[in-house]
């Protein structure tokens, strides 16, 4: 019996239909069969990944010292949860244990030969991820299709020495008794006020560094960061310069709440980074403010942006804001002794840079269809 060729008689394009097709029979059953095998390999060690994560959470329960600790110590269990299933090779994820989603992840040695690998993984998954690498034995290139993705960052840092500063803030003075303000002012807080879940929380914050700084050793610096603006701020962050070069830019009125006479000093955001890189770079532990001394009254400082945009917007006063401070300068004697910093940029060049800034992203914003409102703002 003769076998007969099933292909004969078809044209070129049949044939070719024919084989791709079959082709894609071996791809599915290939496809189940290896699933198949990987739920038997994925059993085969359940009972082990079971156990690390137990042994896991038992030692970060042995590192509690109390509630101050719990977020801490529930975040280590967490991380090292991840890990552990990312050692043992099997093909689950932190949300899927815990089920969170959403991840803010901060990997170290991340530009390495398994860590940049991670860093794919987190991030098809959409997950926020930092990088964290001293480039000894990773490389950047490992890592760098990712550059530029709005949900990733990459670090040059030895984590052996690590480093933590805190972007403190002028608002843990509140509306201060002394004028200008230095760094051993306790303030003057209103604890269940309006402004008090910003003020309060960095309050805490700087306490949390000097717990850990004397606790665990480890290195801090603070930065009690003044009034800035600069390019990059968000139109409508109700900030009180953004909204003021807003409300000139599209003629509407600019709005002061109280009489404007509470004082405030304002910095440029190049200033601000310079002192903050001077202290990362000192050996000082204590707070430090980064400001601009030169104080404006609010109404004057409006009349100032109304000249600089121009236009035809009006100024309106308002209601005064419950607890607004009334003054607001920095003494930034210590920054400049130990620092050997103090602020460049002269007001109006900050205020015609961030102008033009926000002009170019309104054009933007109206051409993408955008549009954004005022918010009640204040300084």
């Amino acid at each position: 019996m003769r076998f007969r060729y099933p292909f004969r008689n078809c044209t070129v394009k049949d044939k070719f239909m024919a084989i791709t097709l079959f082709g894609l029979i071996l791809i599915v059953w290939f496809g189940n069969f290896s699933h198949s095998v990987g739920d038997i390999e994925r059993r085969s060690v359940n009972n082990d990944l079971f156990n690390e994560i137990e042994n896991l959470k038992r030692r970060v329960q042995e590192l509690e010292h109390g509630s101050l600790f719990t977020s801490f110590s529930e975040n280590l269990a967490r991380s090292s949860i991840m890990l552990a299933c990312s050692h043992n090779g099997l093909n689950c994820n932190y949300g899927q244990l815990y089920n969170y989603s959403d991840l803010f992840v901060k990997i170290t040695g991340g530009a390495g030969f398994v860590g940049s690998h991670l860093v794919d993984r987190l991030m098809m998954e959409g997950h926020e991820v930092t990088v964290v690498d001293n480039f000894f034995t990773g490389r950047k290139r490992n890592v760098e299709h990712w550059i530029g993705h709005e949900n990733f960052e990459l670090l040059n840092h030895d984590v052996i020495n690590p480093l933590f500063i805190e972007a403190s803030t002028s608002e843990v003075y509140g509306d201060p008794e002394i004028h200008p303000q230095n760094e051993d002012y306790w303030g003057h807080v209103n604890p269940i006020g309006p402004r008090a879940c910003y003020d309060e929380g960095k309050r805490v914050a700087e306490t949390m560094c000097y717990a850990y700084h004397r606790q665990d050793g480890t290195e801090i610096r603070v930065a009690r960061i003044f009034n800035t603006f600069g390019p990059r701020m968000h139109l409508n962050d109700g900030r009180v310069v953004s909204n003021f070069i807003l409300q000139s830019l599209q003629d509407k009125p600019i709005t002061i709440y109280g009489e404007g006479k509470q004082t405030r000093s304002f910095q440029y955001v190049s200033d601000l980074v310079d002192g903050l890189i001077r202290l990362m770079n000192s050996n000082y532990s204590m707070p430090v403010n980064i400001g601009n001394p030169d104080e404006y009254t609010i109404g004057d400082f409006a009349k100032i942006i109304k000249g600089l945009v121009g236009g035809n917007s009006k100024i309106v006063k308002k209601p005064p804001m419950t607890d607004d401070p009334r003054k607001r300068k920095p003494d930034i004697t210590r920054a400049k002794n130990i620092l050997g910093w103090s602020p460049k940029v002269q007001l109006e060049v900050g205020l015609n840079r961030t102008i033009e800034y926000f002009k170019n992203e309104l054009r933007r914003t109206t051409l993408d269809g955008r549009h954004f409102t005022k918010l009640p703002g204040g300084a």
